[in-house]
């Protein structure tokens, strides 16, 4: 028998202890995108905002939060839970939490594809300079979700070269650069978000298959090739982001991808075990 002191440094306790420091690393990360989304929305919600409006400010924040809890599901049935278990009470439950994660992971994606057209909203503005506007409640994007509130101190330094874009119906002003910037990381926004329920719609699959025994062969072998693709574009977007300079959503962006290797892995285990025909579900 070995001793405790072996057991403790086996590498599977690492790899155990790094994985679910991975998971609170991505609870950590739904409060960091509140705080970043909340800072935003005081420039872009009106009084009377539609529900839409909200998801739209609040995309990244429920699109994670769903994720974590997504994710947690994936690895209670993947990794923890037995599957003899996973019968009656214990399997619905899961399953109508998955679905629930779904409906709100397609929510907020729409949400992305909202804020991704609110862009397109900014027209050409008739003010002459930004300090004319110093006095009054006015703020600059100078990216995406990032705002600087106009006044004395900043007008001169905030005042593009160029021309001056306004956002329909709001206090928001900007200049092409700093709108195209935006207009280029909502589409990547859109693109990583589609991108993963795509991911997530492979692995349903692949588990459903599992559990009927027919992951294997040319299935399993296309299963894999469509995830390298999927797992290829989001590290396109996370270098994307570490370029641009959104580095919460690059460290998100990695952290998700290090979290899903984590699922694979208990797939691949999950399929080296005899899955007894009676066990389908």
């Amino acid at each position: 028998m070995p001793s405790l002191v072996t057991s403790k440094l086996h590498p599977r306790h690492y790899l155990r202890v790094f994985k679910y420091t991975i998971y609170v690393l991505l609870i950590v990360n739904v409060g960091l995108f509140f705080l970043d989304e909340w800072s935003a929305a005081g420039y872009l919600i009106a009084n009377g905002s539609s529900l839409s409006d909200l998801v739209a400010s609040f995309a990244a924040t429920l699109d994670t939060a769903a994720w974590v809890i997504l994710l947690l599901l994936f690895e209670f049935e993947t990794n923890i839970i037995s599957d003899e278990k996973i019968r009656g009470k214990v399997k619905w439950f899961l399953h109508g939490a998955r679905v629930f994660c779904y409906c709100l992971l397609v929510y907020a994606f729409f949400g992305y594809v909202t804020k991704m057209q609110g862009l397109s909203e900014f027209e050409l503005s008739s003010a002459a300079d930004l300090c004319g506007l110093a006095a009054g409640s006015f703020s600059f994007m100078t990216d995406l979700d990032e705002f600087e509130l106009i006044d004395a101190a900043n007008c001169l330094t905030l005042m593009p070269a160029d021309v001056l874009y306004q956002l329909t119906g709001a206090n928001v002003f900007t200049d092409s650069a700093s709108l195209l910037s935006a207009q280029k990381l909502a589409w990547t926004d859109v693109i990583n978000a589609g991108d993963w329920l795509l991911v997530v719609l492979v692995l349903e699959i692949d588990i459903r298959l599992q559990l009927k025994g027919k992951l294997d062969g040319v299935i399993l072998t296309f299963s894999k090739a469509v995830k390298a693709i999927l797992y290829t574009i989001l590290l396109l977007c996370a270098i994307y982001w570490v370029i641009t300079g959104p580095l919460l959503d690059f460290w998100d962006a990695m952290l998700w991808i290090v979290a899903f290797v984590f699922i694979e892995m208990n797939m691949f285990e999950w399929q080296e075990e005899p899955i007894p025909r009676s066990d389908v579900r």
